[in-house]
């Protein structure tokens, strides 16, 4: 009786790892990963050495050194004579304002844009057709630069309220002058204080805190109060209302602590040649916002045309027949379907609008490559450090979005 056995396996030789198909491949990828390792070693040696004989080492001492300038828009205290380190922080804090605002203001203008390019109204889908053409085919520098020279052309000088051409809104709260625009600002009468963090770099209210604690406190109890009514309804077939409730556990909380902490408001008002107190909002950032949004909302209306085209004519036609006017059929059959394809290109957006605001020294807006890398480079005469710091904010930034604003959906397990 035979007995088969295996043939024995070849031993291992180096020289299969160059003639041998199994070990080809892995061998050509770790030469090629050691030689970029090698290339990019030399580089950085080079670098430092460089950097060394020119008397400038790599380090970021120069954070903690006064900077020496202003900052014409800032939401914490600033002088001159705080370090490179605030002023850049402050230069984020302005960045991520801009990116915020303009992402929010473009994604609803950019939903509705979409939504009526397709409208068989042939004046208003013409009208939203020229929109997008105008703003995408103009580069967004041009647009900053036009919207700035807007509003310092056409709005009213502070002196013609005071001479009566121009008029404060809303009740004398709100002035918009050719330097900017005047809110009410918060104020507390029984004020908490602030909260140093980071060392003293920064200061976060105690109020704001106590505010976001109670209306958070407040949504959560919402929702406990729809999980509730959802689980009366599937046991017993009616649904309790509970919208009052709801509501009034999101306003009542953080209104009483409103009461407690004192809220009124403080008013802008005319005294020399300028407004004086409340809130302002310069010129270069309205200008820098509204254009990066407008600018994106065309894009973001292709986005979202493109997203409703790829849902079949077939669901439309069966809500209809189904008894749902057109504005229910878009939000409750169209739009759900038309996310899946809307979302991924639609956060490409968030990140170009906000890799786009590096352009607002263009109208003096100090965002962060204004700080750090303009005005720090240029004093410091430390390129290598400021612009890898700079690199490594707007990654951080883009990468921070991508996360919030995941590009697909997560898969449902599935069971056996």
């Amino acid at each position: 009786m035979a007995v088969s056995s295996d043939p024995p396996r070849e031993s291992f030789r180096l020289g299969m790892l160059l003639y041998d198909t199994r070990y080809r491949a892995v061998t050509i990828q770790v030469v090629a990963l050691i030689g970029f390792m090698l290339l990019v070693a030399w580089l950085v040696d080079n670098t430092l050495n460089n950097l060394a004989i020119l008397g400038k080492p790599l380090g970021f001492g120069f954070l903690a050194n006064p900077s020496g300038y202003d900052i014409n828009q800032s939401l914490i205290a600033y002088n001159s004579q705080n370090t490179h380190l605030r002023a850049a922080a402050i230069g984020l804090m302005n960045t991520l304002v801009v990116a915020a605002i303009g992402c929010a203001l473009a994604t609803l203008l950019g939903v509705v844009i979409g939504v009526l390019r397709l409208s068989k109204n042939w004046i208003v889908a013409r009208l939203m057709s020229i929109w997008i053409e105008g703003f995408r085919n103009v580069p967004v520098l041009l647009w900053i630069v036009f919207f700035m020279a807007v509003m310092i052309q056409t709005l009213p000088e502070p002196r013609a309220f005071r001479s009566g051409d121009a008029a404060m809104l809303f009740s004398e709260s709100v002035a918009i002058t050719n330097r900017g625009v005047y809110i009410p600002e918060p104020l507390f009468a029984h004020g908490l204080g602030d909260i140093p963090v980071a060392g003293g770099l920064f200061f976060i209210s105690a109020d704001l805190i106590a505010f976001l604690a109670a209306l958070i406190a407040g949504v959560l109890l919402a929702g406990w109060l729809k999980r509730r009514a959802d689980r009366i309804q599937e046991a017993t077939g009616e649904r309790p209302a509970t919208w009052h409730v709801r509501l009034a556990s999101v306003v009542l909380p953080p209104a009483l602590v409103l009461v407690a902490l004192g809220f009124h408001l403080g008013y802008p008002e005319l005294r020399g040649f300028n407004f004086q107190d409340g809130i302002h909002l310069r010129n270069s950032l309205l200008a820098l916002t509204l254009a990066l949004a407008l600018y994106t909302s065309a894009f973001i209306a292709e986005v979202v045309r493109a997203g409703i085209l790829s849902v079949s004519h077939g669901q439309t036609e069966a809500a209809y027949a189904l008894g749902l006017r057109p504005n229910r059929t878009m939000n409750l059959i169209i739009l759900p379907q038309a996310l899946r394809v809307i979302i991924p290109p639609l956060i490409s957006q968030y990140l170009n609008l906000t890799k786009n605001s590096s352009l607002a020294i263009a109208v003096g807006y100090m965002d962060i490559t204004g700080t750090l890398g303009g005005i720090t480079m240029n004093q410091t005469g430390r390129e290598l450090e400021c612009v890898m710091l700079l690199m490594l904010c707007y990654l951080a930034i883009s990468l921070s979005v991508s996360k919030c604003c995941p590009s697909r959906r997560r898969r449902r397990p599935r069971w056996g």
